[in-house]
């Protein structure tokens, strides 16, 4: 099926939104969102999560998918013209190209380089999901930790990560119709099918090692608030999981909208991809995860942050009856969660080398597998050449890319709808909706509590990131180890490079269509 730009369309609504519940589902959900939630107080971290889905997550979710179907009658898929088309009802063509472009800029960066360090997770994924079965982490002569290091310091880290990456390639360079969304249905039912029975496995194990160190009180642990424990970094965390576990703030759930038809229903879209992430999340990921490291390291083992996976679980799979059975199970499921989010980040940039240079689908799909190679070399290579686990190029670059800029990302789409298009984003939001967002929602929040939210996350954000030392020409978390600090200097020279790249990109891009419109400043193409 093919729309009046030539671009296509999604083949049916269930793939639709399967695909786009797989681009929202990923590592966030199984990897990121257990050990967020336990090294922030478990149920207290619950509290400040709930209110940032409703006052961030949710409008913010509703603002692109309007970006998005609204870009895409224009025949636009990549962000910084999206965003331009909005931005310039309220502040003039000129105005809105260079706001754009910045919009742009963080798109095609956190498309670029947060897939850079991503598609390496999925790898190590794999790469478990075969030890699993194979028993490679089950020799206890070795700590979790030590076959952990071991692993991404051998070959056998390439190997996985170039087929995650080749994967993906495929998938992308059959397109829309017949790649995303053939994939979505086999993965995203499966996906959910592993968690269900990983879930069903965690809650039913009782105390196999302590009396209290039971399964159900992991559950209490993440449903039962300790008001004691909220603070200030447990409502910051929980703000940031939402962008990440949601995958705002990148441009790709965007992209995904810009192939649907003028009229298809966004609203009824939206809340359901919010439901099937937060069905996986909250139901799967804290029942699967938290009562099984609970039950098996208890409260502190819980909170192994994001070692709590590759190597906190695996000492646990290595203990439990089936444990290669279900060892094998958790790491697929990671696998298939992270691949379908990545998927989309590939097809962003797929996308925009058809509309800037007008490259053939599966041409774009290798240049951007060479691409991806180039850039997530630096992350393979720095465990290797270090002799290390401390991957302080990754770190630097997700502290950025993949947390920092997600916000600012939020607060200018946020903007451009509620302040900038006003009323208009509003009637387009509802066209051909079966829900009607209602003005006083709209005016509320997409127009004022929502961005006035997010304006005061990116304060108290950066406010922690200078307390941090993120800021200082050598940051904190290298200033010990000056064997890192060339891979971290390295990371923010990537970091400035591509985010300029973008920019100069979307500008040129936003010009080449509606160069007569910033020459005039003046809005002259409308559908």
């Amino acid at each position: 099926m093919e729309n009046g730009n030539n671009r296509g369309n999604w083949g049916s609504k269930i793939g639709l939104i399967l695909a786009m519940a797989g681009n929202a589902v990923g590592l966030g959900n199984f990897w990121r969102f257990p050990y967020q939630a336990a090294s922030n107080g478990g149920g207290a971290f619950m509290i400040p999560y709930f209110a940032a889905l409703i006052l961030i997550g949710i409008p913010v979710m509703l603002v692109e998918w309007n970006l998005g179907r609204y870009g895409g009658k224009y025949g636009h898929g990549t962000l910084g013209p999206m965003v331009y088309l909005q931005a310039r009802e309220g502040i003039g063509p000129k105005k809105a190209a260079i706001y754009a472009s910045l919009a742009g800029a963080i798109a095609f960066g956190v498309t670029l380089l947060v897939n850079s360090y991503y598609n390496q997770i999925i790898g190590w994924t794999l790469g478990y999901s075969y030890m699993s079965l194979t028993g490679g982490y089950m020799d206890t002569a070795k700590s979790t930790g030590e076959i952990f290091v071991s692993y991404i310091q051998s070959p056998k880290v390439f190997i996985f990560w170039i087929i995650a990456v080749g994967g993906l390639g495929y998938a992308v360079k059959r397109g829309v119709e017949d790649g995303i969304e053939r994939w979505a249905k086999v993965m995203m039912p499966v996906l959910y099918v592993f968690g269900i029975i990983l879930a069903i496995r965690a809650i039913t194990m009782g105390s196999p090692v302590k009396p209290e160190w039971s399964s159900l009180k992991g559950l209490n642990y993440i449903w039962n608030p300790d008001f004691s424990k909220l603070s200030w970094k447990a409502a910051l965390a929980a703000a940031g999981q939402i962008f990440f576990t949601l995958s705002l703030g990148m441009g790709i759930i965007c992209n995904y909208a810009s192939y649907l038809k003028p009229d298809e229903d966004i609203v009824a879209s939206s809340f359901a991809t919010v439901s099937l992430n937060e069905f996986a999340e909250i139901i799967l990921g804290g029942t699967a995860v938290i009562p099984i490291a609970y039950a098996f390291l208890g409260p502190e083992g819980v909170g192994a942050g994001v070692g709590l996976s590759f190597i906190a679980l695996p000492n646990v799979f290595r203990t439990m009856t089936g444990g290669s059975i279900f060892g094998s199970l958790w790491f697929l499921l990671l696998f298939f969660a992270g691949f379908t989010s990545a998927i989309a980040m590939y097809n962003y940039l797929v996308a925009l080398l058809e509309e800037d240079l007008k490259v053939k689908r599966s041409t774009g799909a290798l240049a951007i597998f060479i691409a991806y190679i180039i850039v997530g070399l630096p992350v393979a290579l720095e465990p290797i050449l270090t002799k290390t686990a401390d991957l302080a190029y990754l770190t630097e670059t997700d502290n950025w890319v993949g947390v920092y800029l997600l916000v600012v990302l939020g607060l200018i789409e946020a903007i451009a709808a509620g302040w900038f298009m006003g009323d208009k984003a509003l009637e387009e939001l509802n066209r051909g909706g079966y829900w009607q967002i209602p003005s006083w929602f709209f005016n509320t929040f997409v127009k004022g509590i929502t961005p006035i939210a997010i304006a005061i996350l990116l304060i108290f954000s950066t406010k922690d990131y200078i307390e941090a030392g993120y800021f200082k020409l050598v940051p904190s978390f290298v200033e010990k180890t000056p064997q890192l600090v060339p891979w971290v200097q390295g990371a923010r020279v990537v970091i400035f490079a591509v985010l300029l790249t973008g920019f100069i990109q979307s500008y040129k891009s936003i010009k080449a269509k509606y160069g007569k419109e910033l020459s005039e400043n003046k809005v002259s193409i409308r559908l």
